[in-house]
């Protein structure tokens, strides 16, 4: 596997070796060795699997004080998938980082503990498939406003005009309102 260190401290893009042949693929997904030589640190205690249509922003999601690590991937379509530091003293702190990832490139994004993530769908339906490392706590998760001008994301909005939003993620607070609440 090729591991390729992003702008955000201890992120990483991921692009495992595939096995192609006329039947198909093979690919590991997850092998706790060499992932964790990488930095990719769990354990994975609950994997997720979330389909969106074309259009549809979901986030940016995070969970404190129980922040969850995730390894990110994409099974089918496409997604811009987002991840922002909201670690106070990370070096990177308040940065974010985009990445488009598919089902054809196969490349994997590890956020990791005290990072918020998010993705924007940009094929006809997008199946992204993550492990976490920690549970999910209804109480603990919070959410920044996608487009919160002070973190400046370059969403790839020209390829699907305004996004399809939840109504919390419609009403999600500022980066500054979402660090500060309790």
């Amino acid at each position: 596997m090729k591991v390729v260190r992003t702008p955000i401290d201890g992120a990483l893009l991921i692009e495992p070796e595939v096995f192609s042949d006329e039947r198909g693929f093979f690919m590991e997904t997850w092998n706790a060795g060499p992932f964790e030589e990488a930095g990719v640190k769990g354990p994975f205690v609950q994997d997720n699997h979330s389909h969106s249509v074309l259009g549809v922003l979901r986030g940016l999601h995070f969970q404190t004080p129980r922040a969850q690590g995730k390894l990110v991937r994409v099974i089918r379509g496409a997604v811009f998938d987002v991840i922002v530091d909201i670690r106070p003293g990370s070096p990177t702190f308040g940065g974010w980082f985009g990445r488009e990832l598919t089902a054809d490139n196969r490349l994997m994004m590890w956020a990791p503990p005290g990072l918020a993530h998010g993705f924007l769908a940009l094929s006809e339906e997008a199946d992204v498939s993550y492990k976490c490392t920690d549970f999910r706590v209804a109480s603990d998760e919070r959410i920044i406003r996608w487009d919160d001008p002070n973190l400046a994301i370059r969403w790839p909005l020209e390829k699907i005009g305004a996004p399809i939003l939840s109504v919390r993620d419609a009403a999600a607070p500022s980066f500054k309102q979402a660090l500060a609440a309790p």
